[in-house]
Parts: structure tokens; sequence; C-alpha cells
């Protein structure tokens, strides 16, 4: 009988570095990137995780997943959107795609979830990301956990960084919050003990043996890294201001830091519950595990050593992604919603802009001017509930040569609230330079202006 085949999106992370090399005795390993490469054990499968159709056919034969994608950087030379409006696209491009490839069970690693106030945006779109993972149908486990003590984290990356750099450490308001760290291969035995487990579907905190201040768990760090730091209180250091801080101290991107940090000033504690109970007796405590990874960063592990290549890498992409996420007025379809796009967008105060459609090919011309501005052309074969796609298909401002189409799409959100305006992979004619300063920025007043239009029907059309 053959092994039972796990994919594991974000399995470049360090997580999932870890978790390719624990799983390897009980399954055949499929390791999911935008870019193959080889390994022993491990069969890796290149794919674009905001393109459904590649991850339709990368998750082809899989019998579980293992969801550890989080998108804190940018994926093209020029994103237009918030993180959270990202990890929703993606999620919900897997668990479609999981759901069309008889997927039966995803484990999804998330943050804590704390019960008071209002939930930061960072910790609001893991649980978003949680709900979005189980539209589709799929049992999904979700494992919460605060800080994972691993060499090549982010995270400890910053933490380790601030004990190292400054010679006081600055404790704002936020830093006597209570934690929870789990140790990475904690987090590793716990995916491996639900997976492939359907009747472990469900919600799960996750946490080592010790609870402490962020305050405490700075100096637990300086002792282990041999260093003598005084706490210097600061109670008026608000997050925002914290976060430039940390960024200018440990180099970390602003875009990673912020969400993190606007997210600590709840109390990030487990609740108890059956696998927190089977993973205690042998779980590792905070200063052994900072130890072990310590031990382990004097190489270059893969999601820090990639923080800077990242950019560049995106930089020679040149491509472009936009997301929007805009009111859905009620009743309404992804396709009625485009269809509206389309009749609107000529009635823009835009000189002389009309709408030429032809079948599902329309496009958008000025003036005099045959040659069309841009050419959308409605896919028919990828429409789905809840779903219309559009590829680019040329036009003045618009290049065609990349590896590949550039798409332009409407989806509905699993909760029915909103409706997800995107656009990927778009390479513009435009010089760069002069794209940003015009092409870019009339895109996003298009998006505003159309968000205010649908805000304003009062719906009760065909769904898809």
């Amino acid at each position: 009988m053959r092994k039972p085949k796990v994919a594991i999106a974000g399995a470049s992370g360090f997580v999932g570095t870890a978790l390719r090399k624990a799983l390897a005795d009980r399954f055949e390993v499929v390791a999911l990137s935008r870019r193959a490469r080889e390994e022993d054990g491990v069969e890796w499968r290149a794919c674009d995780l905001f393109s459904l159709l590649e991850l339709e056919s990368a998750l082809e034969g899989c019998d579980y997943a293992v969801y550890l994608v989080h998108s804190m950087l940018p994926s093209a030379r020029l994103t237009q959107a918030s993180f959270d409006d990202l990890d929703l696209l993606l999620a919900d491009n897997f668990a479609r795609a999981a759901a069309r490839c008889g997927v039966r069970h995803v484990v999804y690693l998330g943050g804590l979830i704390p019960d008071e106030g209002v939930l930061s945006a960072h910790l609001a779109s893991r649980l978003e990301v949680e709900r979005t993972l189980r539209a589709y149908g799929a049992a999904v486990t979700s494992l919460r956990a605060g800080l994972v003590v691993g060499a090549g984290g982010s995270s400890l990356h910053i933490l380790t960084k601030l004990v190292e750099r400054l010679p006081a450490m600055l404790t704002p308001r936020w830093t006597r919050s209570p934690t929870q760290p789990i140790a990475l291969q904690d987090v590793v035995r716990a995916i491996d003990h639900c997976l492939g487990r359907t009747e472990m579907a469900g919600d799960f905190d996750i946490g080592g043996p010790d609870v402490m201040s962020y305050r405490d768990m700075m100096g637990r760090t300086a002792k282990v890294l041999g260093k003598r730091r005084p706490m210097v209180d600061v109670p008026l250091f608000t997050p925002g201001l914290s976060s430039l801080w940390v960024s200018l101290i440990t180099g970390t991107p602003r875009a990673l830091v912020g969400p993190l940090i606007q997210s600590l000033r709840h109390a990030m504690v487990v609740t108890d519950n059956p696998l927190q109970q089977w993973l205690q007796p042998d779980a590792l405590g905070f200063e052994d595990a900072l130890r072990q990874a310590v031990a382990h960063e004097a190489a270059p592990k893969p999601q820090l050593a990639r923080l800077s290549t990242h950019r560049r890498q995106a930089r020679v992409a040149s491509t472009v992604r936009s997301v929007q996420r805009l009111a859905r007025p009620p009743g309404v379809g992804a396709r009625w919603i485009a269809e509206e796009y389309i009749r609107w967008l000529p009635t823009m105060p835009l000189p002389a802009l009309r709408c030429e459609r032809e079948g599902s090919v329309v496009r958008f011309c000025l003036g005099p001017f045959s040659k069309p501005l841009l050419v959308l052309r409605l896919s028919e074969e990828r429409n789905a509930p809840g779903r219309a796609l559009f590829y680019i298909d040329g036009g003045w401002l618009a290049r065609t040569d990349g590896p590949r189409p550039g798409r332009f799409e409407f989806r509905i959100t699993p909760d029915g609230k909103s409706v997800i305006a995107a656009i990927h992979e778009f390479r513009p004619a435009l010089p760069w330079f002069v794209y940003e300063a015009t092409q870019a920025l009339a895109h996003l007043l298009v998006m505003k202006l159309f968000g205010r239009h649908l805000a304003r029907h009062p719906g009760e059309v065909p769904a898809d």
C-alpha cells in the first residue's frame, strides 16, 4: 500500500523545512513552491499560490495538506494590497483547489486568538484564514500558536537582534502582555500528530510549558545570549513607534514588523485542550528551545535568508499585484459585478473612453484610436460560483510576454459580505516610473469609485 500523500504550502519556510523531514517516514511529501528544486524524499511542485489553476494542478493526487502561508511581504515589484486581503485571497484559492482535488484534511498553523477586546489586523486575518479554509468542505484542523522558537523564524530573529544590538532594552507597555512561546519541534510534533486524523477537525491552542511577559522573554533571551541588558520602561511608546524602532534596529521590513507588534497588546496564552495536554509532557522550555535555535543560526536559514532576496526576485519579475476588498451589494454574484464593472467604467468622467464588446472579449478604447488601451477576455472555462475571471490579452497599456498571463478577477468572499477585485501578473507597457505615477494611481482611484458605486446599489439581482 502506498503512503498517503501530503502537500505542504509554505514548504520552504522555517516551519515547512522542519516539517518536510519529520513527515517523510509516514507520508509522500509534496512541497509547493514558486520554484521547483531537487530534494531526496520530497517531490517539489512549482506553483503560484495566487493562481487557482496552478494550485489545482499542484494538489492533484494529494490526500492531505498543511497550510503554512502568510503573505507579510510583497510578491511583485508593485503590490497594491493589504496583507490581510492577500491572505484571504491565498486561503480562498487553496480551499477551492483542495476541494476540487479531493484533499480530505487540511492542517493550518495560525495564531493564538485572545478572547478579550478587538483583535489586531494580524490576528483578525489569521481567524479569517481559518474560516476561509473551512468554506469549501474539507476537514480543517487549526493549530493556534504564539511565538515559534526555532532557527530561521522571523519573530525570533527580531527578538534576538534587539537583544544583541541594544545596550539597554526599551520596554513599552505592550511588553507586559503575557505570552506562551512554543518550540519549533513541538509545533512539528503537533502537526504530525493531527495530520490525517479528520476526527481532530477544529481549533486547538498549542504552547510550550513557560508563560511569561515579552519583557521577561527579552530578559531570558539576554541571559541565553550572554548579554547584560538593563530594562528601561517607556510607557508612552506606541505600537506604531515601536514598529518603526524595531524595524530600524533589527533591519526587518516594517511591513513584517508592524502587524506583529500590533498583535502583542493581547494576552497570547493557551486555553487548555486535549492536544495541548498530549503535547505538554515532552514539550521543550523556552530557554532550551532558544539555545537550540541560536546554535543553528550560524548558517543562513530559509525564511530570513530570503528577506533581502525576496525584494530582488520580485523586482526582477516586474509585475503588478493589486487587491482591493469592496462592499458586496446584497444577493449579487461575481459575474454580475464583472458585467456591472464593464457597464460602469465608460460612465466615468474620462475623456472619450469607450467600451467595445464582442462575445467574451472587452476592449477599452480612447477617442478615435482603433488600438485599445486594454483587452480583457472573460474566461468561461475558469469562472466558478462566486468568481469571474478575465485574462488581460493586450492593448497599449499591457505587455503579454510574461511566463503567466495577466489576470483580472472578481470573487465573492466566503462570508458573502465583500467582493475581492484583484489583478495578478500584470506587466505594464509604460516605463515603471511613468506607470507608478499614473496608471497605478488611476487604478486605485477607479476601484475606490467602483466600490462606492457598488455600495449604493440595492442589490437583489440573480447570483452566480
